[in-house]
């Protein structure tokens, strides 16, 4: 809308002039609801952006992590990294603490978004079975984003060329992708790859940031001289917004009763030894 005149007859309301798209349109005060109803209030819907308030889980790592958004905007967070993998004790607790602290109650949701994977096989089974219990008690969407990029997000427009998560999938193996290191955009989609010297030598000149628990392994015997590593990353619900805001806008949910998370790969179980006698 340009602009809007108010056309003003003795004192009282003659007529409103709207100036839109290059048109002079007249509204006289008895068809004004009619107006809005039918012409004003379709146009306002669509350029006002919906507002959404979305509960965020990522269990998918050591990190626990639950935050809230209204919008883009992160009202609070609650995450813990632990070695013991807590997922299944708190949980919960963090999304009653992240309700308190962003002074909202679960009927107040608007949708639910969840770190679908992939990474821990245990953590990502506790983190859907919250997130679809969620959905289906309170009728709200579910929204799926792949955790390893929210190891990424935080390091974009910092100078490298990619940035390229690495999550410990055990032995020598490690769940990873490779983005660019501006746009965010995806370059080598999400695989389970076992390391070797020749891992990623395709970027050898290129500056890159590996980030996650598996760049522990990695770091010892990959030969690229103008690689950077950090292995305090873990997936954040924080950094699970941007993403989780542009799929609401899009409509772009999961089946609740259908959706499972990203595992990659079957569970390998650990058999415990046999005592002797």
């Amino acid at each position: 809308m340009d602009n809007i005149l108010f056309a003003v007859q003795n004192d009282n309301l003659f007529s409103i002039q709207l100036h839109y798209n290059d048109r002079y349109i007249d509204v006289f005060p008895q068809y004004l609801y009619f107006f809005y109803v039918e012409w004003l209030k379709p146009i306002f819907a669509k350029k006002l952006p919906k507002k959404m308030k979305i509960l965020h889980l990522e269990s998918s790592s050591k990190n626990c992590s639950v935050a809230i958004s209204d919008d883009e905007n992160l009202l609070c967070l609650c995450e813990e990294v632990s070695e013991n993998f807590k997922q299944s004790e708190s949980l919960h607790v963090f999304v009653k603490w992240a309700l308190e602290g962003a002074g909202l109650e679960l009927k107040q949701l608007d949708a639910v978004s969840l770190g679908k994977g992939p990474g821990s096989y245990t953590g990502l089974r506790i983190g859907a079975a919250a997130a679809k219990g969620f959905c289906f008690s309170l009728n709200l969407p579910l929204i799926a984003i792949n955790s390893l990029e929210t190891m990424v997000f935080p390091f974009l427009n910092s100078s490298y060329d990619c940035v390229i998560p690495l999550v410990d999938a055990r032995r020598m193996e490690v769940y990873c992708a490779v983005y660019d290191g501006v746009s965010g955009n995806e370059i080598q989609p999400t695989e389970a790859k076992i390391l070797d010297e020749n891992s990623f030598k395709e970027f050898k000149n290129k500056k890159i940031l590996f980030v996650g628990d598996g760049v522990i392994k990695a770091k010892e015997i990959l030969q690229l001289p103008q690689a950077e590593y950090n292995s305090q990353i873990y997936p954040s619900a924080q950094y699970l917004v941007n993403a989780a805001v542009e799929k609401f806008n899009n409509n772009d949910f999961e089946d609740i009763a259908y959706f499972e998370p990203f595992y990659l790969k079957d569970f390998q179980g650990v058999k415990k030894k046999k005592s002797e006698d």
